[in-house]
């Protein structure tokens, strides 16, 4: 049977973050799950993690892409073994310079195949769940990058009327906790630590941040960390 809803693509990475705005997506829209595997630490289990997302939430189809760019050009402690996970700062605010776990210019790769495949399915929506507020300061994660990127789409594609949808942006971590509960986003399924991959390791930026949201957000992070920092 033909639906009679939009099609979207979805930036599905298989963290807590992306699994709101999966959820979101797929309250409004016919969805496309897009995973990139580019060799980051955590690879397999984020993937397990993405696939689990898009099947729960109800997904049209689940595209796997791997590149290897990132390995290869290293300089960032996600791709590149010799470069340690750092822990999360104790006495300065998480996002206050670009971390070393920041993989250079990451999001224009994604960004640029859900475009592609968006075209092909005659999507009109891209979401990414992106969040500019208590991040760990990528400068990939900030509105004006989103805005010079909708640019390029209005210029470099056949309609010009792909729209990037970044509906976390500018929420703060707890927001999104209490926004996934409410859609029923499954938490228990995600994965965000950098390094961990049967526990979450609970000193990373990212680990961090996500104990926080739960806490601030007063209810428990439902996945495994072999220790706790907050």
């Amino acid at each position: 049977m033909t639906s009679s809803r939009s099609r979207a693509v979805v930036c599905l990475s298989g963290g807590m973050d992306s699994a709101v705005c999966a959820a979101l997506a797929v309250r409004d829209y016919d969805a496309y799950a897009l995973h990139f595997s580019y060799g980051q630490r955590t690879e397999e289990r984020e993937l397990r993690s993405a696939r689990g997302v898009a099947e729960t939430l109800g997904f049209r189809d689940f595209l796997h892409l791997k590149i290897d760019i990132f390995r290869h050009i290293g300089g960032s402690a996600l791709t590149d073994s010799t470069i340690a996970v750092p822990k999360a700062p104790e006495h300065e605010p998480i996002g206050h310079s670009v971390p070393v776990t920041y993989v250079p210019f990451r999001n224009a790769h994604f960004l640029s195949a859900a475009v592609s495949w968006a075209e092909v399915l005659d999507a009109k929506t891209i979401f990414i769940g992106a969040v500019e507020q208590d991040s760990s300061g990528y400068p990939d994660c900030r509105p004006a990058y989103y805005e010079a990127f909708q640019q390029l789409i209005r210029t470099g594609t056949k309609e010009g009327d792909i729209k990037v949808a970044t509906p976390l942006i500018h929420m703060r971590k707890k927001e999104i906790v209490a926004l996934g509960l409410e859609l029923n986003a499954p938490f228990n399924l995600t994965w965000s630590c950098y390094s961990g991959a049967e526990e979450a390791c609970g000193e990373c930026d990212s680990c961090v941040l996500r104990l926080r949201a739960f806490r601030e957000a007063g209810t428990t992070d439902p996945i495994p960390y072999a220790t706790s920092r907050v």
